[in-house]
C-alpha cells in the first residue's frame, strides 16, 4: 500500500487506545467503530510494518517488544500532533486524562489533598490516580506520571525532585505508657517493631552509634505490612515502634498522636521524592505538563526536627 493511501496518526490512534483499553472490543466501544474494524486496522498496520506488535490471547493483549517501541514512539507522536494544534489555538487550556501513580503515604498525605484546587485552575483535565507502594513500571501501567521516593533506578524516565524526607522512629502515647520510652539503642529488644513486607535493600534500621558511625541494627519485626500508610496506621493504634519518613508522621507528631523516640540515635539520612514521567524524544501533551507543574510549584514536603 503506498505511504499516502495510508493515515498513520490515525493507525497509531487506534493501536494506542487498543493498549490503553486492554482489548480489540474496549477500544472499538471507545472509539465508536466496530471490534472487526480495529482488528483488521491493527492486521493492516503489523503487516506494513512487518512485525507483530500484539500477542493475542483469549484473556489479554500483551505487548510484543516491538510493540512497546511502536507504543511509545505513537504516544510521543500522538502528543506532538495535540501540542501542535494547540499552539495555533490561542487560550486553549490543557484538557484529557492524566493517570497518575503514587505510594499510598505520600498520595494521602501530600498528593490527594492538592487534588481539588488543581482542578479548579484546570477543570478540563481529568485525574485517573492509583496509590500503591509497589514500584510500578509507567509503560506497563499505562501511567503519565508518578510519585517515586528513594534512589532512582537508572531508566528512560525523566525526573524532577519535588523535595526531601528523613525518616523518624514514633510510636503512640498509649503504646510507650504501656511500655517505656526507649531511650538506649540496646532498648529497642524489650519493643515490638513495625515494618514493610516489601523487598528492600536495606531491612534494618540505621542508627548512630556511640563513635558516630551508622550502625544497622537487626531487629524482628511484630507486624510487618504492604504500605506506608498501614505502618502508620499500626504506630498510631500501638502496635509498636515503626520507622518512616517525615512526611508521613509530620501531621500526627503535631498533634502528639505519634511521638518520635531516639532522636540522639537518628543518622539523619534523607529520602528523596520526585515526579517521573516518560518524557524524552517528544514533548509532553499539555495536560501532563500542567500538572507536573503544578505539584513542582505546589507539593511540599512537612519538615520536623526534635528541639535542642
Amino acid at each position: 500500500m503506498a505511504r499516502s493511501e495510508v493515515n498513520r496518526s490515525t493507525e497509531m490512534e487506534v493501536f494506542v487506545r487498543v493498549v490503553e483499553t486492554g482489548g480489540l472490543s474496549a477500544a472499538a466501544r471507545a472509539l465508536r467503530i466496530t471490534p472487526s474494524a480495529v482488528s483488521k486496522l491493527i492486521a493492516r498496520l503489523e503487516t506494513r510494518l512487518g512485525a507483530r506488535l500484539l500477542n493475542r490471547s483469549t484473556r489479554k493483549l500483551q505487548l510484543t517488544p516491538e510493540g512497546t517501541a511502536f507504543y511509545t514512539r505513537s504516544v510521543q507522536v500522538l502528543a506532538d500532533i495535540d501540542e501542535a494544534e494547540r499552539e495555533v489555538t490561542a487560550g486553549a487550556a490543557p484538557r484529557g486524562r492524566v493517570r497518575v501513580n503514587s505510594n499510598v503515604g505520600l498520595g494521602r498525605q501530600l498528593l490527594l489533598p492538592l487534588v481539588p484546587d488543581f482542578l479548579t485552575k484546570h477543570p478540563e483535565v481529568t485525574l485517573d490516580i492509583v496509590l500503591t507502594d509497589q514500584v510500578v513500571d509507567l509503560l506497563d501501567e499505562r501511567a503519565d506520571v508518578a510519585l517515586r521516593v528513594g534512589d532512582l533506578q537508572s531508566s528512560s524516565l525523566v525526573a524532577r525532585k519535588l523535595g526531601e524526607s528523613r525518616a523518624v522512629v514514633v510510636a503512640s502515647p498509649d503504646y510507650l505508657a504501656r511500655r517505656g520510652v526507649p531511650m538506649r539503642l540496646q532498648d529497642l529488644n524489650q519493643h515490638d517493631q513495625l515494618d514493610f513486607n516489601f523487598t528492600r535493600s536495606v531491612r534494618n534500621w540505621p542508627f548512630l552509634g556511640p563513635d558516630g558511625q551508622v550502625a544497622y541494627l537487626p531487629g524482628v519485626a511484630a507486624v510487618q505490612v504492604g504500605d506506608g500508610e498501614s505502618l502508620r496506621e499500626l504506630a498510631l493504634a500501638g502496635a509498636g515502634l515503626a520507622r518512616m519518613s517525615v512526611f508521613s508522621a509530620a501531621r500526627d507528631i503535631a498533634a502528639g498522636r505519634l511521638v518520635p523516640v531516639l532522636e540522639a540515635f537518628n543518622p539523619g539520612d534523607v529520602l528523596e521524592v520526585h515526579v517521573v514521567f516518560l518524557g524524552q524524544g517528544g514533548r509532553l501533551p499539555a495536560r501532563v505538563r500542567a500538572f507536573i507543574d503544578y505539584l513542582v510549584e505546589n507539593l511540599r514536603l512537612p519538615s520536623w526536627r526534635a528541639e535542642a
